[in-house]
């Protein structure tokens, strides 16, 4: 059937065309997951969504259990909508048996199956090939910057509040393209500030999860730059701010293994920052780069062994990154 995409299924929707069955799949759970929430509040009318409207979790399901509740079809006209997560962790004997109840579809009742990002299955795989066959197969990707501006945008101004271009700039980058986040971040803000005010850079750095992300770059040019006293002076600043050393390990080890794939002329996990990676990456060696990865891995296994006080353990993590 091909792999089609969100906006064809509002645009489905909106005209009132329902597929029996869907499979839904990609790198963005929280977009999967509302996904199945928005079929089932359209096809379902009134309030039987509070009654007909089951989720049912693969890997907690048995295949007997779930082709039971498969097998009831709805009485009386009545609608159903299913969401099956994680089917992909079903045996291939048991994606054929659920398959062949699904096909051809009852009219009253629609299936939608799943598959997490962290088990998102490769798109020549035998149980891709089978069940895109059959259903409907959607990809949910992460939003890129030129989608999660003007969304972030709007949902500001849902509680009256603009932002400045820098600050903006600032949040897609420490979003990621997670639209769950993009939605949490946006809700926190318009509780931080008044209606009628502007978000600035720094209530981003007030408000935002995960500003580490945004300071590992700083950080990475401190390191470049050989400035031991700014960079230490960061790494006080996060923790004193309420990040976890082991969390700090985490952003500067995923930044440095960026800057290794871009060295190597690969893709990041953030693709729109690269031309970020790769100015940094030019200033390194392959080498330094897997040392640097090396000696994050070895002070983080060093901090959950509780061998040294966390906050020397990274001081001394800085001073062996710039003498790398």
């Amino acid at each position: 059937m091909g792999i089609s995409s969100p906006p064809k299924l509002s645009a489905d929707i909106a005209k009132g065309e329902f597929k029996g069955l869907y499979y839904f799949f990609g790198s963005e759970d929280y977009r999967i997951s509302e996904a199945a929430k928005y079929v089932a509040h359209q096809f379902l009318p009134g309030k039987q969504v509070t009654t007909n409207f089951r989720r049912l979790d693969g890997r907690k399901t048995k295949c007997a259990d779930l082709v039971a509740e498969l097998s009831v079809f709805p009485m009386l006209g009545e609608r159903q909508v299913f969401a099956v997560s994680d089917f992909q962790s079903y045996k291939p004997t048991e994606h054929e048996r659920v398959l062949k109840l699904l096909v051809p579809p009852d009219p009253n009742r629609i299936v939608v199956l799943t598959s997490p990002a962290v088990r998102m299955p490769k798109k020549n795989s035998a149980f891709f090939k089978r069940v895109s066959a059959v259903a409907e197969t959607i990809e949910f990707k992460k939003l890129d910057p030129a989608q999660a501006a003007p969304q972030l945008v709007r949902e500001l101004a849902k509680g009256g509040l603009t932002i400045t271009p820098a600050a903006l700039s600032m949040l897609v980058e420490l979003l990621a393209g997670n639209r769950g986040a993009l939605s949490t971040e946006a809700a926190k803000l318009i509780e931080y500030k008044a209606q009628g005010e502007t978000v600035t850079e720094d209530d981003v750095r007030a408000v935002a999860g995960g500003y580490e992300v945004y300071e590992i770059f700083q950080m990475a040019d401190e390191v470049l730059s050989g400035d031991r006293v700014r960079a230490l002076r960061m790494i006080k600043r996060l923790l004193i701010e309420g990040s976890t050393p082991t969390g700090v390990l985490f952003f500067l080890g995923r930044h440095f293994v960026s800057l290794y794939l871009v060295k190597g002329g690969k893709s990041p996990d953030q693709p729109w920052l690269v031309q970020k990676y790769r100015s940094q990456a030019a200033r390194f060696s392959l080498s330094q780069l897997e040392q640097a990865i090396l000696l994050i891995a070895q002070t983080d296994a060093n901090l959950r062994r509780r061998k040294s006080h966390p906050e020397l353990e990274l001081d001394q993590l800085i001073l062996q990154l710039m003498a790398s």
